[in-house]
């Protein structure tokens, strides 16, 4: 059940918040630069790169402002519009439209649906894939669906994902935990699993599931307010919350 990992992919693009400087932009078309609005437009297959990060699309324009941070003009924000593609050596990212504020520190993917995919794992959301950099927290929105190279699956409505440096030294991310909302079912060859909300615990592996539990185990049913599961043992747990809920089974006579 890696499938909760998946959020994390959208770390992988950590290098974008030092695309202000150093970032070379070209394309087949044409480039304008287009001094009184301050900004750069690349048309047809536009490629902005940086480091290792690469952001392709039909349409790339670069916004010129104040820096405060760095107390100099500089790129502020970036968009890429039609047949998005981002990529780093870690993961590829799809969609619509992306729009990267460095100020504010957010970056912001859409698309019909927009699509991380590292390989192994995806992740899809109808409304968006938010990123903040500063606050180390992604946000997918809108019908969101995890599936692992296991073919695990996560649906819900929503997914915020919370990570943590690994050391003060680097800048890698370390996965601390992701809440679910809405709609939450997982799906893995063994049974589905519906519930209102839930966390996951990387460091120690736990799932906890909330509200309206309902398992399906090969068409054995249980029903709860509250589930773990620990993926290192593989042992799970419906619970009660109080004595006047008591957890209910109907399980399916074998012939």
């Amino acid at each position: 059940m890696k499938l909760f990992y998946i959020i994390f992919l959208f770390s992988y693009f950590i290098t974008l918040p030092g695309i202000a400087s150093d970032i070379n932009i070209t394309a087949e078309k044409r480039v304008e630069w287009h001094q009184k609005s301050q900004k750069m437009i690349a048309t047809g297959n536009a490629v902005a790169t940086k480091d290792d990060l690469r952001i392709k699309a039909d349409t790339l324009t670069g916004y010129y402002g104040n820096n405060q941070k760095e107390n100099k003009d500089s790129i502020t924000r970036v968009t890429a519009q039609g047949n998005v593609h981002m990529s780093s050596p870690k993961a590829q990212a799809y969609g619509d439209k992306l729009d990267y504020d460095l100020i504010k520190e957010e970056a912001v993917l859409t698309g019909t649906p927009s699509k991380i995919d590292t390989g192994k794992e995806t992740i899809t959301a109808v409304d968006s894939i938010t990123y903040y950099p500063q606050q180390q927290k992604a946000i997918a929105l809108g019908n969101v669906i995890a599936i692992d190279k296991d073919k695990n699956t996560l649906n819900a409505d929503k997914m915020i994902a919370y990570f943590t440096k690994e050391n003060s030294k680097e800048e890698k991310l370390s996965l601390q935990k992701v809440d679910i909302f809405g709609n939450v079912k997982i799906t893995t060859k063994d049974a589905i699993v519906t519930a209102d909300k839930g966390t996951y615990l990387p460091q120690t592996g736990l799932i906890k599931l909330y509200d309206n539990i309902t398992i399906n185990q090969n068409g054995n049913i249980l029903h709860g307010d509250k589930a773990e599961t620990d993926l290192n043992s593989g042992i799970s747990k419906l619970l009660s919350t109080s004595p006047k809920n008591r957890v209910k089974g109907v399980f399916k006579e074998k012939k």
